[in-house]
């Protein structure tokens, strides 16, 4: 195990823990961030989700950070089945997208088109929603295929959802 996982155990599961401190160590020295990315991997879930924040965080500060692990990003932590890291990685799709080829963004789409799909957690939902209709409106093929799911989730009974379906169909026209 190492150090920064350490860090980033314990406390409440809704709570930071020393997720910021982590931040602040990576930023301070860059090659501590494939350690930090390490933490996906772990057996235990809070970890997983503190390193879903941080890496979030890090990529709004040090987007290039990241860069490096786009394929990694799609091809292994997106089989992970947890909400915070799938609503995390439409987040940093969304983020990272200037980076990606083409074929990468294709990838990202399939994989949010199935956390969509599939999921019935909110925050999954609507981060998922937020990136594929904002990609959606350079995209008719992804603008098609959106529209009748957020027909879908605009009826659903969660506020928020709803919200965000109407407010993208109104976008659409």
């Amino acid at each position: 195990m190492n150090s920064i996982e350490e860090k980033l155990k314990g406390g409440h599961p809704n709570s930071l823990g020393k997720t910021l401190e982590v931040v602040k160590e990576v930023l301070a020295s860059p090659h501590l961030f494939e350690a930090l990315f390490d933490c996906y991997h772990s057996e235990d879930e809070i970890v997983r989700l503190r390193t879903s924040n941080a890496i979030k965080r890090l990529c709004k500060e040090r987007p290039e950070l990241l860069h490096p692990y786009i394929p990694q990003l799609i091809e292994e932590i997106s089989t992970i089945n947890q909400a915070s890291t799938q609503w995390t990685l439409a987040q940093l799709f969304f983020m990272l997208k200037p980076a990606m080829r083409q074929e990468q963004i294709a990838q990202s789409i399939r994989i949010m088109k199935t956390n969509l799909t599939n999921s019935k957690d909110w925050i999954v939902i609507n981060q998922t929603i937020e990136t594929l209709a904002q990609w959606a409106q350079e995209d008719e093929n992804l603008r098609e295929w959106l529209i009748p799911k957020l027909k879908n989730w605009k009826k659903d009974p969660r506020k928020s959802v709803s919200h965000r379906a109407e407010k993208w169909l109104k976008t659409f026209g």
